[in-house]
């Protein structure tokens, strides 16, 4: 549900999503993505050794470097299993083999579809933390996706007073304490999620706009500096995971459709 109410600054927002669970299904044995879909996957990165081994042989030469530059075997395992999956998950928008995807990179870093494996066609972005890993897929439209661990040993308060705009620092000092961390991972995603799907990196300073964070109201991108314009373009919306994370999705536009999908690797061929 989109729809504009005030902030907590006393503007009005740009477009705010209500803060409600997010239903996770089972994809349908057909998938259409149309002009206005939005497809949010979320995946356990804790797949079997059997099944990372079919993974690591649909990656491309740079995304096996890559793994093999992780220090810890855990975060090189996360990285193999995340990247096959996302393969296996555009294999299905695209009907052909994971393993003949080809990826771009922006000069900011941001991954995108190479044009002669359908980048023409589908956006995506992708996150993960602890585990866990959410994919977005769109036609046409910037997308961004985040997901962050709650972490309790997180000085999330100095970290905020370093990143966060003023009005961001003043709502989290106004908050219960009990509350503060929370409301921190709720903003820290949401930013997250509009610099992604921006695609410029921190060439967007984190204290150029505001986004609400205030546990149990709805996401909202509040304000853009130095375009104020900027904002309207914009949703937010919240993803409802297992106690423990926080994510968001930013998505450019309104109108759009949202399903939200459990990634069953059991049905999926690779």
């Amino acid at each position: 549900m989109n729809y504009n109410e005030p902030s907590e600054t006393g503007h009005m927002k740009a477009v705010a999503t209500a803060s409600i669970p997010t239903p996770w299904g089972f994809p349908p044995a057909t998938i259409v993505l149309g002009g206005y879909d939005v497809h949010v996957w979320q995946a356990s990165l804790d797949e079997s050794s059997t099944h990372r081994d079919s993974f690591i042989r649909t990656l491309a030469a740079d995304e096996r470097t890559r793994a093999e530059r992780f220090h810890f075997q855990r975060d090189r395992e996360n990285f193999i299993t995340a990247h096959g999956v996302l393969r296996a998950i555009l294999s299905l928008y695209l009907n052909r083999g994971p393993e003949s995807l080809s990826f771009c990179y922006s000069s900011h870093g941001k991954p995108a579809l190479a044009c002669k494996s359908g980048g023409d066609a589908i956006r995506f972005n992708m996150s993960h933390s602890h585990g866990v890993a959410l994919y977005a897929v769109t036609r046409g439209r910037d997308i961004g996706i985040d997901v962050e661990f709650i972490r309790r040993d997180l000085e999330a308060e100095q970290i905020a007073e370093r990143f966060f705009s003023p009005s961001e620092i003043a709502t989290l000092r106004a908050l219960p304490s009990s509350l503060r961390r929370h409301a921190f991972f709720l903003c820290w995603t949401r930013k997250e999620a509009y610099i992604k799907a921006r695609g410029e990196g921190l060439s967007i300073a984190l204290d150029q706009f505001d986004v609400s964070l205030i546990p149990g109201k709805p996401a909202g991108l509040l304000s853009t500096r130095p375009d104020s314009d900027e904002a309207l373009g914009w949703s937010l919306q919240d993803l409802t995971l297992d106690l423990g994370y926080a994510a968001a999705l930013a998505v450019a536009g309104r109108g759009q459709n949202l399903s939200f999908w459990q990634w069953p690797h059991s049905e999926i061929k690779r």
